[in-house]
């Protein structure tokens, strides 16, 4: 019979691979983030000390890790949960290694360890795109957004391409380079298409950059989906802060546009892609991402 362990009686630093552990071919420095399903550390290559980033499957629902860094989940029913979560991750790394995009995070391995699972990517240094709309010191310009979603929408474009939906498309996920260059992180949310039709599991949401369809079980999603999500990243560095939730604005939609509540500060062409792209009604955003290159881009 199995044995569990109640999470509750062992140190909050257990939650986190220590500085120094060694795993597979690397060493850990430090952790850079964590979330609700998992963490994602700062380490080395033990080769040729080139630096990585290495992402960790732990649900802190669901399991936990123990004295000797294997981790466990929390009760029987909890293991079904894990051992079902830890197969997605291991198939998002999958799906990652095969999308090889200068604007999509490259995963360069991946690998089971300590009873869960691994993905190491190429490390980026930049900011967090929900750092600079925090930052109020740094200004959002035309010449700013267009760069960014231009090259954003075109790293999106290769995950059209492969017949899959993101589904999390936020500022927190996505990392500003120099020269506005940005990156697109964190692919836990994404769907191949043929999947999603047949599937009846909850999507990921996120309030304030989630379309309505989103939010429904049997809604069609699509490119436009992401189209919408980009929209309101584009509109929330206007803003300073999210849009209102989807499924608000279709009760009582209170949002001002684009066109009308920056004006004067922007011109009138990326203020209507803006809006375009967070239509509620997914017919209405335009329906690939070229579309709304073209739009941020006029002759």
């Amino acid at each position: 019979m199995a044995e569990y362990y109640d999470p509750k009686t062992y140190p909050t630093e257990w939650n986190y691979l220590q500085s120094g552990t060694i795993i597979d071919q690397y060493m850990v420095e430090r952790e850079l983030a964590h979330g609700g399903f998992s963490s994602v550390y700062l380490a080395r290559q033990l080769k040729d000390q080139i630096q990585v980033a290495i992402k960790e499957f732990l649900p802190r629902k669901q399991a936990h890790r123990t004295w000797n860094n294997i981790v466990v989940p929390n009760s029987e029913e909890d293991k079904v949960l894990f051992n079902k979560g830890r197969a997605l991750f291991f198939e998002e790394a999958k799906v990652l290694a095969e999308l090889k995009h200068e604007n999509i995070v490259e995963v360069i391995n991946f690998f089971q360890a300590n009873s869960t699972v691994y993905m190491v990517m190429n490390y980026d240094y930049g900011l967090g795109l929900n750092q600079i709309i925090a930052d109020n010191d740094i200004p959002v310009t035309e010449k700013f957004l267009v760069e960014i979603f231009t090259h954003l929408l075109k790293g999106l474009t290769k995950i059209h391409d492969n017949k899959m939906v993101h589904l999390d498309i936020k500022p927190g996920n996505i990392l500003i380079r120099p020269e506005n260059d940005p990156l697109l992180l964190d692919f836990g949310a994404i769907q191949r298409l043929a999947e999603l039709a047949k599937s009846s599991q909850p999507l990921v949401i996120t309030n304030g950059f989630s379309p309505i369809e989103q939010y429904a079980s049997k809604a069609r999603i699509g490119a436009w989906t992401d189209i919408y999500a980009v929209g309101a990243s584009m509109r929330s560095c206007l803003d300073r802060k999210a849009m209102l939730p989807s499924p608000e604005r279709l009760k009582q939609d209170t949002t001002v546009p684009a066109v009308k509540a920056y004006k004067r500060k922007l011109p009138v062409y990326l203020l209507e892609a803006i809006d375009w792209a967070t239509e509620l009604q997914p017919a209405k955003r335009p329906q690939n991402t070229q579309a709304l290159i073209d739009a941020l881009n006029p002759a």
